[in-house]
């Protein structure tokens, strides 16, 4: 074990530590143990099948071409730089977020931390550093018992729950001071770096900023804010949701991921000219999440909820179009200076995992610039207004990522293998379940 945590534990009187890695879903998955046996451990150990289970906790029948026959053992190491105390916790308990290892030293090709690791070394290999900042939109709502019954907003201090739309309201956010207190100190005492909070366009409708940084260390920030945000909530007798689309009837829950690249040498921006015009990289970077976005959906949009975000005039983009300062479209380049010229892809939901988003956003950037790919003209008008370009179900969606080499070849074979086999028997579970508005509508009348 790195010294690093070994001193952590002890400075901090470390009694618990939760050994974590984020699965196919986003979920912290792993081991809990007394932290004088975690300090003894030079690795602990997972079957590989963990990056196979289910959202719904099951596993695929055939698993053939994602994990090998044995279902043999994978290798847990700790990154050092992760170790954080977890505020929720009774006892003094740290977590630390874990790479994924076989026995013989290569890295677990279907492990969602290490795709991203993947990514960043393409870009590392080119020169090149990638910098993100996720945008975080989450709804807080009444706890749910019963799975039949639509969600409700929570009741805040006034005593009353919203019952319209407060986009960016201060008053709104106040309705929830001491919920988001805790959540403030819980992400201080993580090291989650909130840029700003705000309320959405949703009733009960939360976005937090994280600040820009190293692509890994901000999807690591993302994944145990989610985790954060539901732990707060429920100190407060709430429900906090990153799912896609909780209500019918209001605007959906992204994740948007604004993207840039710099020089490793420099450190300037390689999507700007020296006199601060836009470079061709940037227009190629673009260009790429043109083409690769729509066959990377599946990624982006993980689940059958996924696709109700993704409706004209809902307030989420239907097509990869790009503009300046443009919300409607796809890709929005926001008005900078040249040293901040940056894209923000607005097409993720807040239900995909962090870790695999981030992943293929900068991989269809990446594979735009090296293929040296131009985009089309920027859009002046409402691209709400222009067709649907993106998959409309995960069905699709995933038969549609299977199909793109360039995809496959860049986030790797066994990923996608993995992924896909994943995802496709959530959406064969999900097809055996009859909803009320079939009952409601076909029962007497087909």
């Amino acid at each position: 074990m790195p010294n690093e945590i070994r001193q952590f534990l002890h400075d901090h009187g470390i009694s618990e530590v939760e050994a974590i890695i984020p699965d196919m879903a986003g979920i912290a998955r792993g081991k809990i143990m007394p932290a004088a046996k975690f300090a003894e451990d030079e690795g602990m150990r997972l079957p590989e099948s963990i990056f196979l289970q289910t959202v719904t906790g099951d596993y695929p029948d055939d698993t053939s071409g994602a994990m090998s026959p044995t279902e043999m053992d994978i290798v847990l190491k700790a990154d050092a730089k992760t170790v954080r105390r977890v505020p929720w916790a009774a006892e003094p308990t740290a977590q630390v977020i874990h790479d994924c290892f076989y026995a013989d030293g290569q890295r677990v090709g279907m492990a969602p931390r290490g795709v991203l690791r993947r990514i960043m070394e393409l870009y590392a290999e080119r020169g090149w550093d990638p910098i993100v900042a996720p945008e975080l939109e989450f709804y807080l709502v009444e706890p749910n018992l019963d799975a039949d019954y639509p969600l409700k907003p929570p009741v805040g201090r006034s005593g009353r729950a919203e019952s319209g739309r407060q986009s960016y309201s201060i008053a709104a956010v106040n309705e929830f001071d001491p919920l988001f207190d805790d959540m403030y100190q819980f992400c201080e005492d993580q090291d989650i770096e909130i840029d700003t909070l705000i309320h959405e366009d949703g009733a009960a409708q939360m976005e937090i900023n994280l600040l820009h940084g190293n692509a890994l260390e901000l999807a690591d920030q993302a994944f145990l804010f989610k985790r954060t945000a539901r732990e707060a909530a429920l100190r407060h007798k709430m429900y906090a949701t990153f799912m896609a689309k909780p209500h019918a009837k209001e605007p959906g829950s992204a994740m948007h991921i604004h993207q840039s690249v710099v020089d490793v040498k420099t450190r300037k921006s390689v999507f700007s000219k020296p006199d601060g015009t836009p470079s061709d990289l940037f227009f190629s970077h673009i260009a790429g999440l043109q083409r690769y976005l729509p066959q990377a959906m599946a990624l982006l949009a993980p689940n059958v909820n996924s696709y109700r975000r993704i409706s004209r005039f809902q307030l989420a983009p239907i097509n990869v179009h790009w503009g300046y300062d443009n919300r409607t479209a796809g890709l929005r380049v926001p008005t900078s200076d040249a040293e901040s010229r940056r894209v923000e892809n607005r097409i993720a939901g807040a239900d995909a995992n962090p870790y695999i988003a981030i992943a293929t956003s900068l991989a269809c950037g990446y594979l735009g610039m090296v293929e040296g790919l131009r985009p089309t003209e920027p859009v002046t008008g409402s691209a709400h207004d222009l067709p649907f370009t993106l998959p409309r179900s995960l069905d699709e969606a995933t038969r549609t990522l299977r199909a793109s080499e360039p995809l496959v070849r860049t986030l790797g074979e066994a990923f996608i293998a993995a992924y896909t086999i994943v995802k496709e028997s959530e959406y064969e579970v999900f097809l055996q379940v009859i909803s009320s508005w079939e009952r409601e509508h076909l029962l007497l009348n087909v």
